[in-house]
């Protein structure tokens, strides 16, 4: 069988991207962990799938397989190149577009720049959301949070805030974002019981109050170039706390995103670009 893929990246963050609206196949967690590989395989973040909507008010239903084959809920990132795919495939003329995740309707919009902006929905931070199964009350009603983690070096505890944009994150407000053990704190905290299902872990460095660093250790993926709904989790932590003014500018490895929020019970606006590297096909075998 032959799969036609794109593949596609958000500020570097990189995707394969597979249409199974026009044709079914269905690929095995081995078979994604092989092709992600990047000395084996095509190399790959994550793989999206693009899947006809289930629910009325939808266009599409989308999937995403982080690079070990685990299915999460969503992916900034990931839905921008979405948006670009279905529009440059010619599966639809609609601008925006409604898109449902496992757990969220997205509303994704493209501008003549080019440039997509996704409505991310509201942050949710109840810990059950996460989940993240604590004993302690959020500090001050921010959010925040503190545990005990080992790493090679030595116990230390840390402070975050827990959070979810449809898929699970802690914030960690760093001083010097260049001196933070990225690799060993985020799979520290990401595999910390607490979080029995895992948790996304971003490490930010305030610059301004409308302008930040950010790297995010991913789960399932490690450290990756850029993450949507990391940057959305940074901005709604930072000013929920006071610490940052809506818009923000958000940095990361790959580029800029920029993020609104307006507070509580408002949602998150997510707008970066999304770019198309190539086209090719993968040969799956008979079954």
């Amino acid at each position: 069988m032959r799969l036609p893929f794109t593949k596609m990246h958000g500020l570097g963050n990189d995707f394969i991207v597979v249409d199974c609206v026009s044709q079914q196949h269905s690929l095995s967690s081995e078979q994604i962990a092989l092709y992600a590989d990047r000395q084996l395989g095509i190399g790959f973040d994550q793989l999206l799938q693009i899947e006809p909507a289930t629910r009325p008010d939808a266009d599409f239903r989308y999937r995403i397989f982080n690079r070990d084959g685990s299915e999460v809920e969503h992916c900034g990132n990931g839905a921008r190149c979405f948006a670009k795919y279905v529009h440059e495939k010619g599966l639809t003329k609609k601008n925006p577009i409604n898109v449902e995740t496992v757990n969220r309707l997205l509303s994704l919009k493209l501008s003549d720049s080019g440039e997509v902006t996704v409505n991310m929905g509201e942050p949710d931070f109840a810990p059950a959301s996460l989940p993240f199964a604590s004993d302690q009350v959020a500090s001050e009603g921010f959010g925040r949070y503190s545990c005990e983690i080992v790493t090679s070096s030595k116990p230390q505890r840390i402070e975050f805030s827990a959070l979810s944009m449809g898929n699970p994150h802690a914030v960690i407000v760093v001083s010097d974002l260049d001196a933070v053990d990225v690799a060993g704190l985020g799979q520290a905290l990401g595999a910390h019981r607490s979080f029995p299902k895992g948790v996304n872990v971003g490490f930010m460095q305030i610059i301004e109050d409308q302008r930040i660093r950010l790297r995010v250790f991913e789960r399932g993926s490690g450290e990756t170039l850029a993450c949507g709904t990391g940057a959305c989790a940074a901005v709604v932590s930072g000013c929920r706390q006071g610490l940052l003014s809506s818009p923000v500018e958000v940095q990361v490895r790959g580029g800029r995103l920029s993020i609104e929020w307006q507070g509580d019970g408002t949602p998150v606006l997510m707008t970066g670009p999304a770019t198309t590297v190539y086209e090719g096909t993968l040969e799956l075998p008979d079954n």
